[in-house]
């Protein structure tokens, strides 16, 4: 059966006002413990001396392989980093070069801000959307040239793309300055046995830019797609101020993180949750169990397994510090109590900037986290790529 591409690209963008960042929730739509290695070096380690922000500008010429920007508008940063990493499948599949659109919060985040340009070019070749409209788009994509693209099925008879329309869409666009003067409308996915229609159908030499309206990729991330986290990996600035929390808290200890998604919008959320097959991000958790569908308890675990599950990752990985990152209710007087033999410190951060909690938890001796969430499947694949462990509420 073909499945719309777009099926999950029209859901309101829970926008942030300016101030404290939110990149915590995700789009209401429809192990065994493992003993930890001992505390490394990296709880005092520097962050590695590259820079994303170059002092000098670089130079690009234009490529003839073509060019692909699409709006990361799906949701917030959970949602907006599955689309990423399957948009970066798309464009090498495609041969194409993939320019890097900012971040969607209240505005713009350029994606250097955040990540590091570096590493995704060892995997395909890239350019930053800011130098791009910069220094190729004028001559190469200039205004009166700019088509936008969407998919829309065959049967609707649309021919427009509506780019712009609505927030996140305008804004995005604006932020870019650009506008469309046309629109390609395609019918095909972006699995592979049509990546070969997208080479054929779109040469090039006919179609040098291609502008999403949305990521050209499936949600939730697609199993074969998680690997490529490892190319995504966070700017020195990020991670100099998760570094310092963590030299500061945990110094030369271990810590277990904890991710507790808890407020009333995600209660509502998980109350669809029970008995179904894939429910928003739980595909991290089902990839290698076949036939387990999602239960309520791994969507909103109850305290009782909250306290279960942390005290039995504290015991396994013999930590002296628990970490909690949350949207809400951090539970610290509960988790001191039931930790108060073990003689654990419950830390919550709260940052103004929540990419800080994930690059902290990403540093954890243990991490638990929530099957259902997107936020907590970003921390997942970052640990995954450095074979770190992972746990689960209501499944581990």
């Amino acid at each position: 059966m073909y499945i719309n591409p777009y099926v999950y690209l029209f859901i309101p963008l829970a926008c942030a006002l300016p101030g404290k960042i939110d990149a915590e929730g995700d789009d209401l739509v429809s192990e065994k413990l493992s003993t930890s290695t001992p505390a490394a070096d990296r709880h005092t380690a520097e962050p590695s001396s590259s820079s994303s922000n170059l002092a000098t500008e670089t130079k690009y010429e234009w490529n003839s392989n073509g060019y692909v920007i699409f709006c990361p508008c799906m949701g917030r940063f959970g949602n907006q980093a599955d689309h990423y990493l399957g948009a970066i499948a798309f464009a090498k599949a495609i041969g194409r070069i993939l320019v890097l659109p900012p971040w969607r919060t209240y505005r713009n985040v350029g994606f250097n801000e955040w990540f590091k340009v570096e590493p995704l070019q060892e995997y395909l070749p890239v350019i930053l959307a800011e130098d791009f409209m910069k220094q190729l788009a004028p001559k190469y994509w200039p205004p009166g040239k700019r088509s936008g693209w969407c998919w829309q099925s065959q049967q609707s008879g649309i021919t427009t793309c509506d780019m712009k329309e609505g927030n996140p869409f305008g804004p995005f666009w604006d932020g870019l300055d650009v506008d469309f003067d046309d629109y390609v409308v395609y019918h095909i996915s972006y699995d592979d046995y049509e990546i070969d229609q997208w080479k054929t159908r779109y040469p090039p030499d006919k179609y040098p830019v291609m502008a999403f309206k949305g990521a050209p990729a499936r949600f939730p991330i697609l199993e074969k797609h998680r690997h490529l986290h490892k190319y995504l990996q966070w700017s020195d600035t990020i991670m100099e101020e998760a570094y310092e929390y963590i030299n500061r808290t945990f110094p030369g200890q271990k810590y277990v993180g904890i991710h507790l998604r808890n407020e009333v919008d995600w209660e509502r959320a998980c109350e669809h949750a029970e008995g179904e097959k894939t429910y928003m991000a739980s595909t991290q958790c089902f990839a290698a169990h076949a036939g387990k569908t999602v239960t309520k308890k791994m969507c909103l675990p109850s305290k009782e397994e909250v306290l279960r599950l942390t005290k039995n990752v504290v015991i396994s990985t013999r930590a002296k510090h628990v970490y909690v990152a949350t949207d809400k209710n951090p539970m610290i007087a509960e988790l001191e109590e039931h930790l108060k033999s073990q003689k654990v410190k419950v830390h919550h951060l709260d940052p103004w900037l929540p990419q800080i909690d994930l690059a902290i938890l990403g540093q954890a001796d243990h991490f638990i986290g929530n099957c259902i969430s997107s936020f907590s499947a970003f921390v997942k694949r970052e640990r995954d790529a450095k074979n770190k462990p992972t746990s689960f509420w209501g499944f581990s």
